[in-house]
């Protein structure tokens, strides 16, 4: 077998105000590998590298230079290598963890068929994921419509964008949608991206408190050296995000757990070390007694995919991140559907990236 290996770039354009506490974003720009045997050009995997402004850490103005070198090296892999995924981790620069998940998934595509199978699981065959419904940023009404939208979509685990608004104004959300719905019915997750300051941070837990929050993402920038402390103090349990981007080698993940103790971590493939670190860092969390679940980083649908394939190699019952497919105006067409809460590939639909299908 021959390998080919070619990519092509793609913007993505948001259907609504995409804002968070970093700022507002309008599209997002993604790479697609396509690898193919040179016997077979019809059949090929595709993966997807799409580092997020701002925040990957292989967000470089050389992106696609580094890119290009590694696909010049993929017709030096063996697709039938049991240790596939390590030769492509050795392949790929480590700083550059969205190129290591979009060639491991161009790989494992192409490996079995070409048809979008990753991991040939339980979610390939139907079995639903739960997910939570995710309410971005806006001014007090748009969230709070958002909110109300994504319960009466039968979502039961909502996650809210903070640290945009007025403090007491965000307050007044959750306070409403605390006083509007049973809490034994809606779980809420909060999401701070690091906006909290550090000599904010606690009072604001503390104060959040009263709203039975499940979780709350990054509350201050990474690499605070608060974070250990309020992970110890905190009311609301923490989940790390952030703060396990650029930390790559497995002794370095397991120091970094044991050292702030969270009591979660959020999982990117993309941010976090592609399908290899990924796994490395749930294998050192569980190791800790350290929660975590999977949450995509705004990929389209073909990373989404991957992403969920993924997911579903796990035994899941905590609702995973994974309900961004429906972000964009031109997103590729896909099996991925959301239902009451659950995301599932529905294998009467189609695929549709005829766009990538040419060289």
């Amino acid at each position: 077998m021959s390998l080919k290996a070619s990519f092509t770039k793609k913007v993505f354009h948001f259907n609504f105000d995409a804002r968070t506490s970093r700022g507002r974003m309008r599209d997002k720009t993604s790479w697609f590998i396509k690898v193919w045997d040179e016997s077979r050009p019809p059949v090929f995997g595709l993966g997807e590298c799409g580092p997020l402004p701002g925040l990957s850490i292989d967000d470089k103005p050389d992106f696609e230079t580094v890119l290009s070198s590694v696909i010049s090296k993929i017709p030096s892999l063996r697709l039938t290598s049991d240790s596939l995924l390590a030769d492509v981790k050795n392949l790929v620069p480590q700083d550059y963890p969205s190129i290591l998940f979009g060639v491991e998934c161009a790989l494992l595509d192409l490996r079995n068929g070409g048809k979008k199978i990753i991991f040939n699981n339980s979610f390939v065959q139907g079995k639903p994921i739960p997910i939570n419904g995710l309410v971005w940023m806006g001014d007090l009404d748009q969230m709070l419509q958002m909110a109300s939208i994504k319960i009466s979509d039968g979502f039961t685990c909502i996650k809210i964008k903070v640290g945009g608004l007025n403090f007491e104004k965000e307050c007044d959300i959750l306070h409403y949608i605390r006083k509007k719905y049973y809490r034994e019915d809606i779980t809420l997750r909060l999401d701070a991206n690091g906006a909290f300051k550090v000599d904010e941070a606690l009072y604001k837990l503390n104060d959040l408190s009263r709203f039975k929050i499940h979780s709350i993402e990054q509350p201050v920038k990474p690499g605070q050296p608060v974070m250990e402390e309020l992970c110890k103090k905190t009311p609301i349990p923490i989940a790390l995000d952030e703060e396990l981007i650029g930390i790559n080698a497995s002794e370095e993940k397991k120091k970094l757990l044991e050292r702030i103790k969270p009591q979660y971590i959020i999982v990117k493939p993309s941010l976090h070390g592609g399908i290899s670190g990924s796994q490395e860092w749930i294998s050192v969390a569980e190791s800790l007694g350290i929660g975590w679940w999977m949450t995509s980083a705004l990929e389209s649908n073909i990373g989404l995919n991957a992403i969920c394939q993924f997911t579903a190699n796990y035994p899941v019952a905590t609702p995973q991140g994974l309900g961004t497919g429906s972000l964009y105006d031109d997103n590729f067409e896909s099996p991925l559907e959301v239902e009451k809460g659950e995301i599932f590939y529905n294998q009467k639909l189609s695929w549709n990236n005829s766009e990538l299908m040419s060289e």
